[in-house]
């Protein structure tokens, strides 16, 4: 029975690519035998639901722990942390996300345990001004091993840095492995995500605009929340569009939502690996993307095989691809039938295999 200590580090549950790669990760080292303990800054509402087994940490100061000084807040946090490494001595560290990173190196300095960072989205994204692009591509050198979602991803780090970098998929959600529904398809586009600026549903409501008169019979369903959720509101109303183009809040059931459509489709302005692109290919959805950096889409999607990319921010190339997609239906089928071939490249028993291989390399 394996008894190594595994600690995930992250900001919260709440529902992401991150958190959702760190619960499937979980479960697959919690069935072989590893201790897995999860410590976030914070808890939120609307989190992951956290496997059985594993053991959950707050690392935030919380009432008298909290002072009036910023920089001794900051001094109060740091020590908590890493009295926390210290309390778990933890076989390994893996911290997700940002400035998670950082702060998972600093506090762990001296304590021989290995950490590993994680970048999950595009590092200029993640790392968004001089000072925090310097400390990533530099500090990270003190870190164990990084760990990285795309090969685009890498052009941002120094070969010196890049010396401890490996790239790792996300491993499917097991759910989007089941049979396929034999439930029939509806006229409907699907977008699943995070409603800001970035995720961009803009760029997909106003590409459907253009050519939503040659395909009265179709919808376009947009499931999420965030910070633009009025803006696209209001956008879509501009439009004129409301009675075609419907925003539905967030969901629990996104496989059911996704199952029944005909096509679905990412607009982001940036990606890593974007877990509802690979969950819709999983389904044997005809897919579109951006061709966003860091290149995840690039890297899942084949463009006219089993999928079509097409430029960031660009309106009428977006329309264009969906025009093709709805009007030839051979066409959009079979992009269907070729995505159905992630099942096997990002199964997770074969990634999960390959994370646990690269942290197994860490632990003595």
């Amino acid at each position: 029975m394996n008894s190594k200590k595994v600690v995930f580090y992250i900001s919260s549950l709440a529902k992401g690519g991150a958190q959702r790669v760190i619960l499937n990760l979980t479960e697959s080292l919690l069935s072989k035998g590893y201790r897995v303990v999860l410590v976030t800054t914070s808890q939120v509402e609307n989190e992951y639901e956290l496997p059985q087994k594993a053991k959950r940490i707050i690392s935030d100061i919380q009432g008298n722990e909290i002072s009036s000084g910023r920089i001794r807040n900051l001094r109060n946090r740091f020590k908590k942390l890493r009295n926390i490494w210290k309390k778990e001595q933890p076989d390994i560290i893996i911290s997700f996300i940002g400035k998670n990173n950082f702060m998972a190196i600093l506090t762990a300095l001296g304590l021989k345990i290995p950490v590993l960072v994680s970048v999950r989205g595009e590092p200029r994204e993640e790392y968004y001004n001089g000072f925090l692009r310097f400390l990533a591509r530099y500090l990270f050198r003190l870190a164990a091993g990084i760990i990285l979602q795309t090969n685009q991803s890498k052009d941002f780090f120094p070969k010196k840095t890049l010396e401890k970098a490996v790239v790792l998929p996300n491993p499917l959600n097991p759910v989007f492995l089941e049979e396929l529904s034999e439930k029939p398809k509806e006229k409907k586009i699907v977008l699943v995500g995070r409603i800001d600026g970035n995720k961009n549903p803009k760029l997909a409501v106003e590409a459907f605009s253009r050519i939503y008169t040659n395909f009265p019979e179709y919808r376009m369903e947009i499931w999420g929340e965030g910070e633009d959720f009025q803006k696209v509101s209001d956008f879509i109303k501009e439009l004129g569009m409301e009675d075609r183009i419907k925003l539905c809040g967030a969901t629990n059931r996104v496989k059911e939502k996704l199952e029944t459509a005909e096509l679905y489709i990412l607009p982001s302005n940036t990606e890593g690996m974007p877990n509802s692109l690979m969950e819709a290919m999983a389904l044997g959805i005809a897919v579109i993307s951006t061709d966003c950096p860091c290149g995840g889409p690039a890297e899942l999607i084949t463009s006219g095989e089993d999928g079509i990319l097409v430029p960031v921010k660009d309106v009428e190339a977006m329309a264009k691809a969906m025009e093709d997609v709805l009007n030839k239906r051979e066409f959009r089928e079979q992009l269907g039938i070729n995505a159905l071939k992630i099942r096997e490249r990002l199964h997770p028993d074969k990634v999960n295999a390959a994370w646990e291989e690269y942290l197994s390399s860490f632990i003595r």
